[in-house]
């Protein structure tokens, strides 16, 4: 067997925003490994598509899905609660569902902070705690949380959402160091650009993002995840060139900021 791989049907991968972009992909690539797959994400029409889709491309394996927002206090509580009255027993946790914002904070709705630290930081710690407490209970498992490249960017109109992929970052490498000596691994992945709908991209500019290298596909970063995720990594950087650029993000101020800035203001929404 190829690492991750495991018998058909004998472990069950949980992942949530899971109907389109980088969590579809998790689901397939999880599905191909042999898991049974748990999908959740909040729009049902979408999810039920993307489930039968996994479904018909893996028969051997079973498929759930579950429409839920889990941008909420008690999100991380209810999915875990829905999953133990199921009987379903998760091996892997993959916390992928995500909120992107590009606003000045000050024009940030209340309720969009909200739902973005509720998502990115109370429902992932939740979800952590309670599924490993489980895993360490039948021996170990592995979660896996999607933080994000932003966090080396310290970007006007990103600061809730570099703000609150930092903690799931700073959260997941602490918290891997708390749980590695009892059998569960974590392992945070900060992605740059995926050409995905997150960002609001057309299709032709995902198209051309991923021609000049300046996007990855969803394909490509789920299957690096992934690989890190088996390895026991900490944190990762899917893109080795991306990583280059870290020591410059760090610096970027000044001219070049106000530059940026001021180019950059009319796509805030």
């Amino acid at each position: 067997m190829k690492q991750g791989e495991v018998a058909p049907a004998s472990k069950t991968a949980l992942v949530t925003g899971a109907s389109k972009g980088i969590g579809r992909c998790y689901a397939l690539q999880l599905a191909a490994a042999g898991y049974n797959v748990v999908m959740v994400a909040m729009n049902e029409a979408e999810l039920v598509a993307a489930a039968e889709e996994v479904r018909a491309a893996n028969p051997a394996v079973a498929v759930r899905a579950l429409a839920k927002d889990l941008a909420t206090p008690e999100a991380g509580e209810e999915l875990f609660a829905w999953t133990e009255a199921e009987g379903i027993k998760v091996d892997v946790l993959i916390n992928n569902a995500g909120i992107f914002s590009f606003r000045d904070i000050l024009d940030t709705p209340v309720e969009r902070i909200e739902r973005i630290i509720f998502l990115h930081d109370l429902t992932a710690t939740k979800t952590c705690r309670l599924y490993a407490a489980d895993m360490i209970a039948r021996g170990g498992g592995r979660i896996l949380n999607m933080s994000s490249y932003s966090i080396w960017m310290p970007y006007p109109g990103l600061s809730l959402y570099s703000a609150s992929k930092a903690y799931l970052k700073s959260f997941s490498v602490a918290f891997s160091k708390e749980v590695e000596d009892r059998g569960v691994t974590v392992t945070a992945i900060c992605p740059a650009g995926i050409a995905t709908d997150l960002y609001g991209l057309s299709p032709r500019w995902q198209r051309i993002g991923v021609k000049i290298g300046v996007l990855m596909t969803p394909e490509s970063c789920a299957r690096r995840s992934l690989r890190a995720m088996w390895r026991g990594r900490r944190c990762k950087v899917p893109d080795w060139w991306f990583r280059l650029f870290i020591p410059f993000c760090r610096m970027l101020s000044g001219p070049a900021m106000r530059g940026l800035r001021s180019y950059t203001m009319k796509f805030q929404k």
